[in-house]
């Protein structure tokens, strides 16, 4: 039976990293999958899934109207998929993480996200809420913190590297706007 995993951790993890190595064991074994990636993070020129250590591949763009059960199920029954993987999975909708489990439950597709569980002030984002409550399988990637203890939270920084304490949810950006640490020195460079 194929299921809904949720892999999830910090920024600097190594989700998109994992993502990268999953697709290519499909691709080595002859099998076919279907890579998909928020279309408001557009930070890549390259490749739309790129990896901080240089691995990239190029994928489909959702935004909030995609319908991810049609547009998977179309190329399924073009090309048969082994694996549907979604990466920035933070940023699916509620429907949308409904739509993937459909995938899984109805369609017969495993389907693999990897995203954030927590924003810069540890609320949940939608996607992460949802497929924490509903996926077959959740499993944390560990970050470090700069302590050495595991890396729960992302802190968004300004230019001079310290802290925003305001915002809106989202605000793409990596090491120059996020920096991923424990749960204690994240609430410290809130109260500094």
């Amino acid at each position: 039976m194929a299921k809904l995993y949720f892999y999830y951790a910090s920024m600097n993890a190594g989700k998109s990293t994992n993502l990268l190595q999953a697709n290519f064991n499909y691709h080595e074994r002859g099998m076919q999958t279907m890579l998909w990636t928020a279309a408001l993070d557009d930070r890549s020129e390259h490749k739309a899934i790129e990896s901080r250590i240089g691995l990239g591949a190029d994928a489909n763009r959702f935004s909030a109207d995609t319908d991810l059960w049609e547009r998977v199920t179309a190329a399924h029954r073009v090309e048969p998929l082994a694996c549907v993987m979604v990466d920035e999975a933070q940023f699916l909708s509620v429907a949308q993480v409904w739509q993937l489990a459909r995938l899984a439950d109805e369609g017969g597709i495993p389907v693999l996200c990897y995203g954030l569980r927590t924003d810069f002030q540890g609320e949940l984002f939608p996607g992460a809420a949802t497929l924490l409550g509903i996926a077959d399988s959740l499993v944390e990637l560990k970050g470090v913190c700069h302590c050495g203890r595991k890396a729960t939270m992302n802190l968004r920084v300004d230019e001079s590297g310290a802290a925003v304490k305001q915002g809106a949810q989202t605000e793409i950006g990596g090491n120059d706007r996020y920096v991923a640490l424990c749960r204690k020195h994240f609430t410290e460079a809130l109260k500094a």
